[in-house]
């Protein structure tokens, strides 16, 4: 069966979905789910994403994120690879986390009721697993957005976007009496979908998630093709790109040259700090940011960054 395509444009909206390796369980503790939490907090940092729904459980997860710069797979590649390190240092474990490919869903961003249907599917995925009881409101569930949702804007994280799922809702003002209305309906949702238990067919299946005219517009963007790992033919801010204003900026700060860059000493203090500003604020790897900045080894960067982190 061939793999479903990885489509990436400015502004995409994805329902993201990856499950552990065998089965085995990617959070054993409330400590790892904050990890998780944080983790996918500073990805957003890095990639500009902005989250309209997740749901944290024990042996997977699910996000509905959208990416104004198109650049799901870097973020993503970053997200899963650098909570995997941080889970296994935690534990001293080896091996994979995941379950291989992570499943991407393209959402029609021109509707929201598709959006909708998505954020839905994931507040709605601890009811659908049993583990709530009948008497038990969603928001008991500590590991989803939806608590979020509840809660006053300024409570809630800077990454995580409520606006376009409450309007869709009927939710046009962040007052306590319309999110306890949104509240409401959720939980009627919850009914529909407790008496039709068919958790499995809530979501519609494939690659994207939108009506024909969305699949038209898509085909279009993408240049009539579609194949793996396809990009739009917009021009994306990538990380590569985001990395080389940094070292413009801070070059002209501290009047280096290009020349300078090359020819200064591998440890120099100013190319240690390009090299924090780097690896805080793009998903750029430290073997990208050694031969750019001219460090030598990667490992060399890394234990300059250990070395400057110590207290």
């Amino acid at each position: 069966m061939p793999r479903q395509p990885r489509i990436e444009y400015e502004g995409a909206i994805y329902h993201v979905m990856n499950r552990g390796a065998h089965g085995e369980a990617i959070v054993r503790e409330d400590a790892d789910r904050e990890l998780w939490i944080k983790t996918l907090a500073e990805a957003c940092g890095k990639c500009q994403w902005r989250v309209n729904a997740y749901c944290l459980m024990s042996d997977h997860f699910h996000l509905v994120v959208e990416t104004p710069l198109g650049n799901l797979v870097s973020g993503m590649k970053w997200f899963l690879g650098t909570y995997t390190v941080r889970f296994h240092a935690r534990h001293r474990l080896r091996g994979h986390l995941f379950a291989g490919r992570y499943k991407s869903v393209v959402v029609d961003d021109s509707d929201d009721s598709y959006l909708r249907v998505a954020c839905d599917y994931v507040h709605l995925n601890p009811a659908r697993a049993g583990l709530l009881s009948a008497k038990q409101p969603l928001s008991d569930y500590a590991w989803s957005s939806y608590r979020d949702y509840l809660q006053r804007g300024l409570a809630r994280p800077r990454w995580l976007r409520t606006d376009r799922l409450l309007g869709e809702q009927g939710v046009r003002r962040d007052d306590r009496r319309l999110r306890l209305e949104f509240s409401r309906r959720m939980e009627a949702r919850r009914l529909e979908v407790d008496q039709a238990r068919a958790s499995d067919d809530l979501l519609p299946r494939g690659w994207r998630l939108g009506g024909e005219a969305f699949s038209a517009r898509l085909l279009d963007r993408l240049g009539g093709k579609l194949t793996e790992n396809h990009r739009a033919r917009e021009p994306a801010d990538t990380a590569e790109m985001k990395g080389e204003r940094i070292i413009r900026s801070r070059l002209e700060e501290i009047g280096w040259s290009e020349t300078d860059l090359q020819e200064r000493g591998k440890c120099a203090l100013e190319k240690i700090r390009i090299a924090q500003q780097l690896r805080a604020e793009t998903t750029l790897s430290l073997k990208r940011v050694a031969e750019r900045l001219n460090m030598g080894t990667w490992t060399n960067v890394s234990s300059l960054l250990y070395k400057v982190r110590k207290p």
